[in-house]
């Protein structure tokens, strides 16, 4: 008999749901979200038939955290569910007409998903610590670059409110306000009236902090130039509090700059440890940072993708409900701008049907079997022919 197990997770506890391969709940309950719910957890998978031949797959709502780790050491099939993936393809509304929601439903949902749906999910891919590891520096850093990008941005937009000059004296340069001569310049005449103050000697200093060794007289004149020509100007009260802004602002910038560089660092370092590195970088284009950001996603699980072509060709669809009666039939990938399923936004239809109650802390006794499901409907809604309109016919010309 096939079991499977789905796990709806939250910050302080998890809920557990086995069924077995006739959508019948064997267990469910919950648990607390450390070392002894997780001993709870092989317990009732041990209660509920689980051996080392037979191991019970689990569907949750995400490939990664402690968890998810403790699951990959077990060695079982874990099917990490996109969280939209039940409102976007209307798992939920299958055992409720409403959509309602609960955790101890949800559990259920998870666990059916892996009982009818397994082939529309790709499995957790069983790539090396050494490819996990690359994964969680690539992201930090492509985060660390767009809040770079995003801390920029602002510092920009503040400058273009009361100091064009600024704008002016790095835009010719390189990496422009990135640069860590242009934050050491802003930090030392954040605003127009210090600007045209400043002298020679602190301006070179402020290079020179800056790890400036070259060109020093020729920038510094160029600066000088900038920095007192005729320009509009706010009044002196709200230019020294868009000064302060800018500070506080650079501030943010430096440590968004320095993280992008260190996370650089480490993710160049590792990537280049890695087996796969000569290969993907030999591809036009693919440098240790790009590299790096393909195989984080690609992993190196040699048995992810059976052919080449897989890797490019996207996972197929669950099937979708069929459309209430009535209504013109759309794609199976609609939804509302809140990213809501359009069955969930008509649930006020029908009258909603009671979730199940929420369980205590698990105990993990057996529970008499419940069914409940619906079959699921393979094909998806796309006839047109409710969208068809009959042709009247032609008016009589005499």
């Amino acid at each position: 008999m096939g079991l499977y197990c789905g796990i709806d997770r939250a910050e302080n506890h998890h809920h557990v749901a086995i069924l077995n391969d006739r959508g019948e709940v064997m267990i469910r309950g919950r648990v607390s979200n450390d070392a002894a719910g997780f001993a709870q957890l092989l317990e009732a998978f041990a209660e509920a038939g689980d051996t080392a031949q037979n191991l019970i797959p689990v569907g949750i709502e995400t490939d990664h955290g402690l968890w998810v780790a403790a699951l990959r050491a077990s060695g079982r099939v874990i099917y990490p569910i996109n969280p939209l993936a039940a409102s976007r393809y209307q798992y939920r509304s299958r055992h409720s007409v409403s959509g309602s929601k609960s955790d101890s439903a949800d559990a259920i949902m998870l666990a059916n998903i892996v009982r009818t749906n397994a082939a529309a999910h790709r499995p957790l891919p069983a790539d090396t610590d050494s490819a996990l590891a690359i994964r969680v520096l690539a992201r930090a850093h492509q985060d660390a670059v767009r809040s770079r990008q995003r801390f920029g941005n602002e510092i920009r937009s503040l400058l273009t409110e009361y100091c064009l000059a600024a704008l002016a004296a790095c835009q010719s340069l390189e990496d422009g306000l990135t640069r860590p001569d242009t934050r050491s310049v802003l930090a030392a005449a954040p605003t127009p009236t210090a600007a045209a103050a400043l002298t020679r000697p602190p301006l070179k200093a402020a290079l020179k902090r800056a790890g400036r060794s070259r060109f020093l007289d020729r920038d510094v004149e160029r600066l000088r130039t900038i920095m007192r020509a005729p320009a509009l100007r706010q009044p002196p009260q709200i230019e020294a509090a868009m000064g302060i802004s800018l500070i506080a602002l650079l501030w943010q910038f430096d440590a968004a700059c320095a993280a992008a560089e260190s996370l650089a660092e480490h993710v160049s370092v590792l990537f280049a440890e890695h087996p796969d590195a000569k290969i993907i970088t030999s591809f036009p284009g693919l440098g240790p940072l790009a590299g790096a950001r393909v195989l984080a996603e690609i992993g190196d699980d040699r048995n992810r993708f059976p052919t080449a072509r897989a890797v490019s060709r996207p996972t197929p669809a669950p099937p979708r409900s069929p459309e209430p009666a009535g209504r013109k039939p759309s794609s199976c990938t609609e939804t509302s701008k809140t990213g809501d399923s359009p069955q969930q936004e008509r649930s006020g239809r029908s009258a909603p049907s009671t979730p199940p109650p929420e369980p205590d802390d698990i105990s993990m006794p057996a529970a008499p079997a419940e069914t409940g499901t619906t079959k699921p409907n393979d094909t998806c809604s796309t006839d047109s022919s409710t969208n068809s309109t009959t042709a009247s016919p032609p008016a009589n010309s005499s």
